[in-house]
């Protein structure tokens, strides 16, 4: 037994060094989500620029779609929405924002200085929604086919290569099932 007990932070550090040897090679931006393959989480938040102006769930619906969450903190977000602007510019698909952890005026002043590519734009200040997204960061996006359904999330700024090789072609697929379904 007293030789057992000599060997036991052997043996843990062991084990620790082989989590941590295994935790290098995960793709943080390959996150799971238990939401994939469930609709979007039923909210009620206020549009960002109009705090009269109620959006739900149900205002997602329709539409193959992506949902950017994004903030003016997030320096991954200012690198990536010149790339959003040209994807809205494109008109592939219609872009959904969730303004995380962040305030109204501030975001208003960044859309209006470097340009809004978002459809809607959801204010969602105190992160609520961002959690029953399971979001860890921003920014992050999910593909939503028409029926609300989320059926892919990348962690990380969505630049072309992401796009071209990643979520263009799960939109695409997409969007041909909601037309063969006679959906948008």
């Amino acid at each position: 037994m007293k030789k057992f007990i000599l060997f036991l932070p052997l043996v843990t550090f062991a084990v620790l060094g082989y989590f941590l040897y295994k935790g290098l090679f995960l793709n943080p931006q390959q996150l799971d989500s238990a939401l994939i393959g469930k609709p979007i989480p039923a909210f009620e938040l206020q549009k960002l620029e109009d705090e009269n102006i109620k959006l739900t769930n149900k205002d997602l619906i329709g539409k193959v779609s992506m949902i950017n969450v994004w903030g003016t903190w997030c320096p991954s977000c200012k690198f990536e929405h010149p790339y959003l602007m040209k994807l809205e510019a494109q008109n592939i698909l219609p872009i959904y924002g969730i303004n995380y952890r962040d305030e109204r005026k501030a975001a208003l002043h960044e859309l209006k200085v470097v340009g809004d590519p978002y459809a809607l734009n959801i204010f969602d200040p105190m992160g609520k929604l961002g959690v029953d997204l399971g979001v860890y960061g921003a920014p992050e996006t999910f593909i939503i086919d028409h029926n609300g359904i989320i059926q892919y999330r990348y962690a990380g700024p969505i630049a072309e290569p992401v796009w071209n090789n990643t979520l263009l072609p799960i939109i695409q697929k997409l969007q041909q099932q909601a037309k063969a379904q006679g959906a948008s």
